[in-house]
């Protein structure tokens, strides 16, 4: 019989009137991999945050090895022997790499009231390189490195000093296939040690292989635990959503016709390294994916498309207008979704309504510079109606919202002042079954009403299953370009990757 690593008892939480967390226990044990997933806004984060001293409790306990603990904040967490790894970044912008890796434990390297730094970036050195990470540099400013790279210097982070129990929130969602091999390596080691890992994935597939144990939360309440033996993605996914899916996940035509218009032209794109001489083009109507490896420079290419990143050379247009800057990119009809969805794209401390308002000034605000509050209001909440956004209102803070509800919102910003070509990249990212179904449904409507739509994307089926073309990059370059097809598998992609 396994022993009981974690006790979970009769835990609750609140945001106002919405109840996050009801009522919840459960055990986790030794040496196991026990999977946490629900739709978004079923409470999995905000479970976990109160285990990691994030949020505070409002009742209930948690008993760790016998003992119970009430973190503050993580570094209480840490030294009671637990870490996380967050969904969205958990570095600090402005410090290296070795500073975020002990932060708040800084004291190790300080004697005598001076910080000894080469220690510091000695020891980070030694750890990078122990988990196979030796291209980050322990000096580094942690903002010369992009998303993944963060992640990787975070697993260092969470992991480095052997904690008992380790909660992965959503990580792989932010990570190509090597790095998301990486992490499973680590986390075997976690399991083989005797500790502890929970993990929180939307990935069926990515549970079912990697996970010991799946406990299924819903509306903030536990649902049903799966043993191993138990696993079947059918019951699971019913489990979650307490009803079978009906109708299609992705487009279930495969028409991938478009009109000839052209809605956005980039030519000869050139961003150091990461592109070389990449020409594009977006017809009306039109679905097209973008994929490849991780560092193949579909990121920055995103950005470039909507003026947010300056090429080196090379020109992108949309509907005749040059875009240089996102507020040309705006005025021409564009809208960015970005991967980095918490940093880039929304802002947190901020309310639903201020988040979504931003985007549509132009439509209740004009005259003589005046905002209309009500017309401000109406515009706000059609949107939270349209895309179904949880919430307790308007007025709710960003924040507090589920990542699945996060993406509605910066959705609705765009759809709200009716955007005409989107770029999307990563937008199902850390989102659930019934919320990526959502989003694909709403792309297809899109593309019918004549809407052109850029799809990055780091997960072959999506963009199978939704793109009308399939433009894959490789060493900086297209190296394929595939045409929608009922006959197209990631077998003929990935030889196009890699």
């Amino acid at each position: 019989m396994s022993e009981v690593r974690l006790q979970v008892k009769n835990l609750c939480k609140s945001f106002g009137i919405t109840k996050a967390v009801q009522n919840v226990s459960f055990n986790v044990n030794k040496g196991e991999v026990h999977a946490l997933i629900g739709e978004n806004g079923s409470g999995k984060s905000t479970l976990t945050n109160m285990l990691t001293g994030i949020y505070s409790i409002d009742s209930g306990t948690f008993v760790l090895d016998g003992k119970e603990i009430h973190p503050k904040n993580q570094v209480e967490a840490n030294e009671e022997g637990v870490s996380i790894i967050v969904q969205e970044l958990g570095t600090l912008s402005g410090l290296t790499v070795a500073e975020n890796i002990f932060l708040g434990h800084e004291d190790r390297f300080v004697h005598f009231g001076i910080k000894n730094t080469n220690a510091m970036n000695k020891e980070a050195t030694e750890l990078l390189h122990k988990y196979g990470f030796d291209r980050i540099k322990a000096s580094d400013i942690i903002d010369n490195y992009n998303f993944e790279d963060r992640k990787l210097v975070e697993i260092v982070k969470a992991t480095y000093f052997d904690p008992k129990i380790v909660v992965i929130d959503e990580t792989t969602t932010a990570l190509s296939q090597e790095g998301r091999e990486e992490l499973y390596k680590h986390m075997n080691r976690i399991r083989e040690s005797g500790n502890t890992v929970i993990f929180i994935s939307h990935d069926l597939e990515e549970i079912m292989e990697v996970c010991d144990t799946l406990t299924v939360l819903r509306d903030g309440a536990i649902i049903r635990h799966f043993d191993k033996t138990e696993f079947d993605p059918d019951q699971i996914r019913t489990s979650m959503i307490g009803r079978q899916l009906q109708g299609d996940y992705y487009r279930s035509d495969f028409d991938g016709s478009f009109s000839p218009e052209i809605a956005l032209e980039a030519k000869g794109i050139c961003w150091g390294t990461a592109l070389k001489n990449v020409n594009l083009e977006l017809h009306k109507g039109e679905i097209l994916g973008i994929g490849g490896l991780s560092h193949c420079g579909m990121h920055p290419l995103g950005k470039i498309l909507f003026g947010a990143l300056k090429p080196d050379s090379g020109t992108v247009t949309a509907n005749g207008i040059a875009i240089t800057s996102e507020s040309v990119a705006m005025k021409g009809q564009l809208g960015y979704v970005s991967k980095d969805r918490d940093t880039e794209s929304l802002c947190l401390t901020a309310s639903i309504q201020d988040n979504i308002a931003i985007g549509g000034l132009e439509q209740f605000a004009v005259k003589k510079n005046l905002l209309f509050p009500k017309r401000e209001n109406a515009y706000v909440d059609r949107q939270i109606e349209a895309l179904s956004v949880k919430c307790a209102g308007r007025e709710q803070q960003v924040s507090q919202l589920s990542g699945g509800n996060k993406q509605k919102v910066v959705f609705g910003k765009w759809i709200g002042r009716e955007s005409q070509i989107l770029i999307l990249d990563c937008p199902t990212r850390g989102v659930d079954i019934g919320v990526k179904r959502a989003m694909y449904q709403l792309m297809t409507e899109l593309k019918r009403q004549g809407k052109s739509i850029v799809m990055i994307s780091e997960e072959l089926p999506e963009l199978i299953g939704m793109s009308d073309r399939l433009m894959i990059l490789k060493d900086a370059q297209v190296s394929h370009i595939f045409e929608r097809s009922a006959d197209l598998t990631d077998a003929q992609i990935i030889g196009y990757m890699i």
